[in-house]
């Protein structure tokens, strides 16, 4: 069954290309709930505009790679984490979502990471 909700991390992920920017879109579109989870103080405009939920910084009351900062932004998506795929470059980060439940993607470069998207959230390349 694929995941009903996706968390990006914004700097190191999205920065990191244009087919990485269009996956919140393509989700949205087959009815995945988007979130975007950011250490970075703001982010762009556009960028925010392709998320359900935007948590910038220790506005959820916790900071990575603390579990429970994935907990509470899969709760704003009205998930359990374990319905969720967290995306991430940094493996600190990628052991605080697993250790809240999620299913982690690691990124490392961006066909890898779209492919692995695809087939977690059933998304049609």
């Amino acid at each position: 069954m694929p995941l009903l909700g996706l968390i990006m991390d914004y700097g190191g992920v999205l920065t990191d290309g244009p087919e990485l920017l269009d996956i919140p879109r393509r989700a949205r579109s087959a009815g995945v709930r988007t979130a975007l989870l950011s250490d970075a103080h703001r982010v762009p405009d556009g960028c925010a505009d392709l998320f359900d939920v935007v948590v910038l910084g220790a506005a959820a009351g916790a900071r990575k790679p603390d579990p429970e900062v994935f907990r509470r932004v899969a709760a704003m998506l009205e998930l359990a984490p374990d319905q969720c795929v967290v995306v991430d470059d940094l493996l600190v980060n990628v052991r605080g979502a697993r250790a809240a439940g999620a299913v982690t993607i690691r990124h490392e470069d961006p066909e890898t990471t779209v492919a692995e998207l695809e087939i977690l959230l059933d998304l049609t390349p």
